[in-house]
């Protein structure tokens, strides 16, 4: 039994990761700025809700002691921690991610943790080059008009500067393709959708008007989490690709919502999106479209070959997956994936404004 600090423990990936290392029989302390009612609150020092997890209430965006204490006497540290929303605060966005990252190194290195496992994404590799998958040595300056993918390449480069300065820890980065969990329905609608648009108007989308040549390399939460363990188990360092074996496309994406595939060029598709989140109509920004015509396809072989992965879920899995959560809004019982609902989302417009413009959403 290994005790294993985990960031971000209550979104997408965490609370499936966390879930596994308690059955696992690890001692597991789960931190998150939002921690799962009944166990602690902001600033608190530790507390078991009962689901065999310390939790720790900590933000990333901030300095201070609790990420270093919480971090203590850890055998390893598994960084999921990232934000998505309010996309019109970069500010927050990247003190969040690249920041918290910086943090997070910090605080590993100071206190001597042997692993640190990143959770790091297909998003941090350049723009693709030709319809071959990539292995991990491709290069990783991000698609610059996204900021997802800039600030995923600028974490990796505070761990690449971590490892050229000699640091003890041992570094696993993990780059998946898009994660789909069902769970994360409702999380997903509010980044994508606008907030009074009911979850059923997914179920009545009659066409899918998308460039026809979208190609993204996707997998399944439970098998990104099986690989988190994997790496644990073997403290591998270096990078690993995470995707089943054949890309989503705008057929199988059709053929899941039972909609109608019509080609509209990425540029129009872009410039739409583009329009709707400038004038503060669509949460999502344009960046993601970028990346989604951008990013290479994954070669997962080094993932096969030295920790013995291997994706429980294909391709049209996954994407039924992803398109089931959208329809029914599903959710779990954590702040970040909790149940999406108009009601709601109308309160919230009220009392806090836009969740693209909120400064802590």
């Amino acid at each position: 039994m290994a005790r294993v600090v985990v960031t971000g423990a209550t979104g997408n990936v965490g609370s499936v990761l966390v879930d596994r290392l308690v059955a696992e029989g690890h001692e597991v302390v789960g931190l998150a700025r939002r921690v799962p009612d009944g166990t602690d609150g902001p600033g608190g020092d530790g507390g078991d809700g009962g689901d065999g997890v310390e939790w720790r209430s900590v933000d990333l965006t901030r300095d201070g002691p609790e990420l270093a204490d919480a971090v203590r006497g850890a055998a390893a540290v598994v960084h999921l921690a990232w934000g998505f929303q309010p996309s019109h605060r970069l500010d927050h966005l990247e003190e969040l991610g690249v920041g918290g990252t910086r943090r997070v190194v910090e605080a590993v290195t100071a206190e001597g943790v042997p692993h640190l496992v990143h959770m790091s994404s297909v998003g941090v590799y350049s723009p693709r080059s030709g319809p071959e998958a990539v292995a991990e040595s491709y290069p990783r300056d991000g698609v610059p008009t996204s900021p997802y993918s800039r600030h995923k390449a600028a974490a990796e480069r505070l761990l690449d500067d971590a490892e050229a300065r000699g640091a003890a820890t041992t570094v696993t980065r993990l780059r998946p393709g898009i994660i789909a969990h069902r769970a994360a329905g409702s999380a997903l609608l509010r980044y994508a959708l606008p907030g009074l648009v009911p979850a059923a108007a997914v179920r009545l989308v009659p066409l899918l008007p998308l460039d026809r040549s979208l190609e993204v390399p996707v997998v399944h939460v439970e098998d990104v989490a099986e690989a988190a363990v994997l790496a644990l188990d073997a403290v591998a360092p270096g990078p690993f690709n995470l995707a089943t074996g054949s890309p989503m496309t705008v057929e199988l994406l059709a053929a899941a919502l039972a909609a109608h595939a019509v080609h509209v060029p990425a540029r129009a598709v872009r410039a739409t999106v583009d329009a709707l989140w400038r004038c503060r109509l669509l949460p999502l920004d344009p960046g993601w479209v970028d990346l989604a015509y951008s990013v290479p396809l994954l070669d997962t072989g080094r993932a096969r070959s030295e920790l013995g992965w291997r994706p429980d879920h294909d391709t049209a899995e996954v994407v039924g997956d992803l398109v089931e959560g959208l329809r029914t809004a599903d959710s779990a019982p954590t702040p970040v994936l909790r149940p999406r609902s108009v009601r709601d989302n109308l309160r919230r417009l009220v009392t806090d404004g836009p969740v693209h413009s909120r400064a802590r959403p």
